[in-house]
């Protein structure tokens, strides 16, 4: 709008300047009025030297702005890629040790490890707590039979302010109060709370770090096992709590991208500098232009300042730009839905009947023994046969005689 009426003033000075100079009588204006229109519209316009200069600057600041934003998003998407593989990884050790570790623990294990993600997606996403009710809400009605009382788990930011004063009094004065959180509930028939066992449900609810008691309970649960030698020993235990340990540092890896924001003095700087820049355009541009100077001002300052909002949109991937529920979804699949298909992978044909290469061994040693060896009409081998001694024949080997 705003190049567009400078392109229609400068066309207007223009025409007055023009008209004055041919026949004051056909403008309709003293020469006095058309020299200061002739005098605005030279003047009117900036030369494109600094805009030019200009350029560079703004290049850079909106390159950093938006590889910044998108090394995130990519850091994103590799940490939820290495949820996902590390939860395969996991449940197919959990099977492969189900042995040692006991069918009913493995099933907890399997849906603590299901639940994960969906608890993680809650604490990294907190548009997701307009799910929770509030227990004041009267306009719900509660269902205190499948409801689940609980606070919202949300991780802190950086940027709030009100957090950061309460810690620095903390400090200073040693004492521990806590922002006050609005008891809410769900329904526990609901993901994920319907995923978590028996008497767990209510203690993770409780937790302030969901996410984190789910690790916590997985390597417990893995602690307590029994040995077994020589199949499962402590370097077997070790090896299943080291992908606690990983699952355990994916969420400080999400929570390093969601807390920790790109510099805001940073951003306020580069979005100045581009509303100025495109401010001050249609001066360099209504010279050449004229009437285009409104259409193309407005193609430029889409484009840019749609790269601005692409930069601030995925600087924070886990708020819509990654379709976390996919991820939720799979991970959830892969450990519970399809478990009846993938425990068939576990059962080996060998290990139920003996190999036909076992039975032609046995075969050939049975032929061996009877080609070397006669055997008479009772089936003992002639060789190994030899004839009962007689009471008398160890003396007569002696030389004694009978008396």
């Amino acid at each position: 709008v705003w190049a567009t009426f400078w392109s229609v003033l400068h066309k207007w000075l223009m025409r007055v300047t023009t008209a004055t100079a041919t026949s004051s009588i056909l403008s309709g204006a003293p020469r006095w009025m058309g020299a200061a229109a002739g005098f605005l519209a030279r003047h009117m316009c900036f030369p494109t030297v600094p805009h030019s200069m200009m350029v560079s600057a703004m290049s850079l600041l909106l390159v950093f702005r938006t590889n910044s934003a998108y090394q995130r998003f990519a850091e994103g998407r590799k940490i939820w890629n290495d949820i996902v593989d590390t939860t395969r990884d996991f449940s197919r050790m959990i099977k492969l040790y189900e042995f040692a570790i006991g069918t009913s623990k493995c099933r907890r294990i399997n849906s603590l490890l299901a639940s994960f993600p969906y608890l993680l997606r809650h604490r990294i996403r907190p548009s997701l707590m307009s799910g929770m009710i509030s227990v004041n809400d009267l306009n719900v009605e509660r269902d205190r039979e499948n409801s689940l009382l609980l606070y919202p788990d949300e991780s802190l930011r950086d940027t709030d302010l009100e957090v950061a004063a309460r810690a620095y009094d903390e400090e200073g004065t040693g004492a521990s109060r806590r922002k006050t959180r609005d008891l809410c509930w769900v329904d526990k028939r609901t993901l994920p709370w319907k995923l978590i066992p028996g008497s767990a449900l209510e203690l993770c609810a409780r937790a302030q770090n969901r996410p984190l008691w789910v690790c916590d309970r997985m390597a417990k649960e893995l602690a307590v096992v029994d040995d077994l030698a020589p199949k499962f020993t402590n370097r077997e235990r070790m090896t299943l709590i080291a992908y606690v340990d990983k699952l355990s540092r994916s969420i400080g890896a999400c929570e390093r991208i969601h807390q920790t924001v790109v510099p805001l003095n940073y951003a306020r700087h580069a979005l100045r500098s581009l509303t100025v820049w495109l401010w001050t355009l249609p001066f360099v541009l209504v010279k050449d232009l004229g009437l285009l100077t409104g259409p193309v001002v407005a193609v430029l300052s889409w484009i840019l300042f749609g790269v601005y909002e692409i930069g601030s949109r995925i600087e924070d991937p886990f708020q819509g730009t990654l379709r976390l529920s996919i991820y939720c979804d799979a991970i959830r699949r892969d450990v519970l839905a399809d478990s009846i298909a993938r425990d068939t992978a576990f059962d080996l044909e060998e290990e139920k009947k003996p190999s036909a290469d076992d039975d032609g061994d046995e075969d050939a040693i049975f032929e061996k023994d009877s080609d070397s060896e006669e055997y008479d009409g009772d089936g003992i081998s002639a060789k190994k046969k030899r004839p009962t001694p007689k009471k008398g024949d160890f003396f007569e080997s002696l030389g004694v005689l009978k008396m």
